[in-house]
């Protein structure tokens, strides 16, 4: 082991208290940086698998990130809806494969009422192609000719558990997007209230805090109403509504998926130009990109912030070090006067700055795997997040790199005093 090593370990541990702290301040750094670039990619990667599977969305002629934001991640309000026409013509396309109407508008306290088919829990995909799972109960039974079948819904996980809701549980919607959603609540349909049949698993998607009835059944509260309220004087009991037409005359947008998605420009193109009203079909994944560069400027403002704080890490190090060399002034006088020269008490003063970064690097990533393991749990409850446990990936391994390189950077200053130091104290003469 070369003679500069062992001194370098001595003297650190000579000055094992103002070390440890370096250490732990340079850990820390480290520990926020790769933290904060971990849950970005994390965030990109569960942001972009929202939705998945799906090869097109389908709505009223908007903008393709409007459409998107309203449809599938239920923000926002649509410019104007569908009609079933449009809807027919879509799915009888000879490319489509499946079509799953969505119908929004609705809230139950705070939370989106998403009307649709049963269909929508067979086709729905997130993540890496994964289905919707049910932690309890099933979907409701949709068009169906018993009329308490009508009233059921599936409510997501965050709903579930915000609410204390469980199956057999009685909710009433309200019309209009709710307080929570921004939108305004009109009234509620409490004289029709829905039977909890099913809730969701998380799954780290809108649908978490989302209430899924039957497209009759949004029809079916609304058949006594018009122009978004209430008609005077006309009350239609639950059990009265079978005898109306409740097939949805229109919807919010449409999931499209094709047989083979190289099909899917040739059908984007054909809904785009379709002659009975207009309408815009955009292609999920590639919205969802436009729709993160939006977005991740925030992201990249905090990556930048806790590259700050590496730097501060690093600047408390060289301060401790230089600091320090008053105090070593001795020390350094006395290997130069057993026969060291300058240039190993400069590698001296900068192998002891590396060995702090890089016990620090190590720290850092052992922090950084306990507090990912600790906060999992909350941070997919609470913000759908799935923190990754995994092996540093290889931009990680680029910033460990970046802050070793950056921290022998910063010995550079402490370890040329200590050359210059050592060789006017070997030049000066002692009396």
């Amino acid at each position: 082991m070369s003679p500069v090593f062992m001194l370098s370990l001595r003297s650190i541990a000579n000055r094992r208290l103002s070390a440890a702290l370096t250490v732990v301040a340079v850990a820390l750094a480290v520990a926020l940086l790769l933290g904060v670039e971990r849950l970005r990619n994390d965030a990109r990667a569960g942001f972009a698998q929202t939705i998945s599977a799906t090869d097109l969305v389908v709505g009223a002629r908007s903008g393709p990130v409007q459409l998107l934001l309203y449809s599938v991640f239920h923000i926002g309000d649509a410019t104007a809806n569908l009609s079933w026409a449009s809807i027919e013509h879509v799915a009888a396309l000879p490319q489509v494969k499946w079509l799953v109407p969505l119908a929004l508008g609705d809230s139950h306290r705070g939370h989106r009422v998403v009307g649709t088919t049963t269909d929508f829990f067979a086709q729905y995909r997130h993540g890496e192609g994964r289905s919707l799972v049910f932690a309890a109960g099933g979907p409701f039974a949709g068009a169906t000719a018993r009329v308490e079948d009508l009233f059921q819904t599936v409510i997501g996980a965050e709903v579930a558990a915000r609410h204390g809701y469980r199956l057999g549980e009685r909710i009433v919607l309200s019309h209009g997007g709710g307080a929570g959603e921004g939108g305004a609540r009109f009234a509620e349909h409490a004289d029709k209230p829905f039977t909890v049949v099913g809730i969701l698993a998380p799954s780290a998607t809108p649908l978490d805090r989302a209430v899924l009835v039957s497209l009759e059944g949004l029809e079916a509260i609304h058949v006594d109403w018009h122009g978004g309220a209430p008609i005077p004087g006309l009350k239609i009991t639950p059990e009265q509504v079978r005898k109306f037409d409740l097939r949805p005359k229109s919807v919010t947008a449409a999931l499209v998926g094709l047989h083979s998605r190289s099909a899917v420009f040739r059908v984007q193109r054909q809904i785009n130009a379709y002659a009975g009203e207009p309408l815009t079909a955009i292609l999920p994944g590639a919205t969802l990109q436009q729709l993160w560069d939006l977005v991740g400027i925030a992201e990249r403002a905090l990556l930048a912030v806790s590259a700050l704080v590496v730097v501060v890490g690093l600047t408390g190090m060289v301060a401790v070090v230089l600091a320090s060399l008053g105090e070593r002034r001795r020390e350094l006088a006395i290997l130069r006067a057993l026969g060291a020269s300058p240039r190993e008490v400069f590698a001296l003063l900068a192998l002891e700055s590396l060995l702090l970064a890089t016990a620090g690097i190590a720290l850092g990533l052992g922090l950084l795997y306990g507090a990912g393991a600790a906060l999992a749990p909350w941070l997919a409850a609470q913000h759908g997040l799935q923190p990754s446990l995994g092996w540093p990936a290889a931009g990680e391994w680029r910033l460990l790199g970046a802050v070793l390189a950056a921290s022998l950077v910063a010995s550079l200053l402490p370890a040329l005093r200590a050359y210059r130091q050592s060789l006017a104290d070997g030049m000066t003469v002692r009396t």
